[in-house]
């Protein structure tokens, strides 16, 4: 895998990290210029290659690492006409590292297998500063060989690495994740926004929760917001949250089971949105939910 050039479509603030450390490692990185990029000037000083087009990237590559929003950008990479695959050299692997609807990514899949090339999605969970840490953790659906031959890869930019099962299931599992812990950012949000409306000072607060039953990574993550009106622990817009729960809801839709719990969370994040806040990072929800009327 050392040998094998790698080539990243998305430098923003997962991306970069992933980038960064994919150089650090020591494996050759090209990657596709774009005004979403964050600063690629540390990585232009470390050796990587800059593409104008994307075609010419994954011509380039022997992996190309998709670090993009959600299915309509894999869509239009994957599933259009004229789109990456047909760039694909015999053998390329197509990792996808967005949070996506899983029936899209099978279908982009089966778009890679037919063009000759090879396809594993690895969404991530964690923030960027995991990401510039090489501490992601990565939710991996793919065929057992080739996540196996891309483990080292994984290993230089993520810390903790759950293979779920075949093509979808990575998606799947971070759905279900993002569920977990972006409906307990809501959910503790909202409860702030009580507590500071009724008097509780969020030193009390973020104590109690985190001496009791409050206590997890969706609290640690919200709390230097209540106490400093920090978000960097955080850097996930509600937007984001928004794309993320709605696509769970479509999983859950085709499961068949239960979601009267995610339609609150999505109700509230609906709100922020239209309320102004969608910009606004995860956090801030507990101010914007003080909001009355």
């Amino acid at each position: 895998m050392s040998k094998q050039t790698i080539g990243i479509v998305g430098v923003g603030m997962m991306g970069h990290g992933i980038a960064r450390n994919v150089l650090k490692a020591g494996w050759p990185l090209g990657y596709l210029a774009h005004p979403g990029n964050q600063p690629t000037a540390d990585l232009d000083e470390a050796g990587a290659r800059r593409f104008d087009k994307v075609a010419d990237l994954v011509a380039a590559s022997d992996v190309v690492i998709l670090v993009v929003t959600g299915s309509a950008q894999i869509e239009e990479l994957i599933l259009r006409e004229d789109s990456l695959v047909d760039a694909l050299q015999p053998g390329t692997i197509v990792v996808d590292c967005s949070t996506g609807i899983p029936a899209v990514t099978m279908r982009a899949a089966g778009r890679v297998a037919a063009g000759g090339g090879r396809f594993v999605d690895a969404a991530m969970t964690r923030t960027p500063k995991e990401a510039e840490e090489g501490r992601l953790n990565l939710l991996i659906g793919g065929e057992d060989a080739t996540v196996a031959e891309l483990t080292p890869l994984f290993e230089a930019f993520s810390e903790n690495r759950f293979h779920a099962g075949p093509v979808g299931s990575g998606q799947m599992l971070k759905l279900i994740h993002n569920f977990v812990s972006l409906g307990t950012v809501t959910l503790i949000s909202e409860a702030a926004a009580c507590a500071a409306e009724n008097g509780i000072a969020a030193e009390i607060l973020v104590d109690c929760l985190r001496r009791g039953g409050g206590h997890g990574a969706a609290l640690e993550r919200v709390a230097p917001f209540l106490l400093e009106g920090e978000t960097s622990q955080m850097r996930f817009t509600n937007a984001n949250a928004l794309k993320d729960l709605g696509y769970y809801g479509k999983l859950v839709e085709a499961t068949g089971t239960r979601r009267d719990v995610a339609e609150g969370v999505l109700s509230a994040l609906g709100w922020l949105n239209e309320s102004g806040f969608g910009e606004a990072m995860a956090p801030e929800a507990a101010k914007a939910f003080r909001q009355k009327g």
